[in-house]
């Protein structure tokens, strides 16, 4: 079985390495970052199943990364504060933590909190080890090209028939620019001839549902003169 990646994000050594040795096993490995930029950088490189996220830390605090990672990604984050305020709390929870855990904190009970997280993920469908043949992604984004279904974080998007298959080509083909005629020729199977208004319609309705801010879309992008593509990252 291919192992859960689990982020640790604290500036203190002392925990990090502690947390290390709590919860590395036969099917966890476990990353660490000394504050909130790191842990950025590490998730540009490694594909991280949870983060176990400090509030308090130099450069980026544990607020601010909860609030980037929550841009792009919906992996669950259990964060850790000496403080045990309320409102800490809420702030935590409200910009997309997941748990909340108060230092100094049982270790036992921050493992069982871990694998529930990692149990809850996985049963949602959200979580996936490695992209396959059947299964696309970038970042939040997942087409399933057994069940035909497409998913941002974790929730299902409907498209019709010709806009799944004008997602589906994009994405089997990351980073490849196609044509308003490549596109038109390949899903619609028939010669291109004044088509750019429909396969136009068509990349806007698919914005709509895939992006969170259509007018800035991180997934479907225009190469103006040229054509579409989906972003590899």
């Amino acid at each position: 079985m291919a192992a859960h990646h689990i982020l640790v994000v604290d500036d203190e050594p002392e925990i990090r390495e502690a947390l290390v040795i709590y919860l590395k096993s036969d099917d966890v490995d476990v990353f660490t970052a000394s504050n909130g930029a790191e842990a950025l950088e590490i998730l540009e490189k490694e594909t991280i199943h949870l983060i176990i996220m400090d509030v308090m830390m130099p450069q980026m605090d544990g607020i601010k990364a909860t609030f980037k990672i929550r841009e792009t990604q919906n992996i669950p984050i259990i964060m850790l504060s000496a403080k045990s305020e309320a409102n800490d709390k809420i702030l935590g929870l409200n910009i997309g933590a997941d748990d909340y855990m108060t230092k100094p904190f049982e270790p036992l009970e921050l493992i069982a909190r871990v694998r529930s997280q990692l149990r809850r993920f996985t049963n949602l469908g959200s979580f996936r080890m490695s992209e396959s043949e059947d299964i696309l992604q970038v970042k939040g984004l997942v087409l399933n090209k057994t069940t035909k279904t497409v998913e941002v974080d974790g929730e299902e998007v409907r498209l019709t028939p010709k806009e799944y298959k004008i997602l589906e080509l994009l994405m089997e083909n990351k980073g490849k620019v196609f044509s308003i005629e490549e596109i038109y020729e390949k899903v619609w199977n028939e010669p291109s001839f004044a088509s750019d208004n429909t396969v136009a319609v068509h990349v806007r309705n698919i914005r709509e549902k895939i992006e969170i801010n259509p007018k800035d879309p991180k997934y479907l992008k225009v190469v103006w003169g040229i054509g579409y593509k989906i972003e590899k990252k």
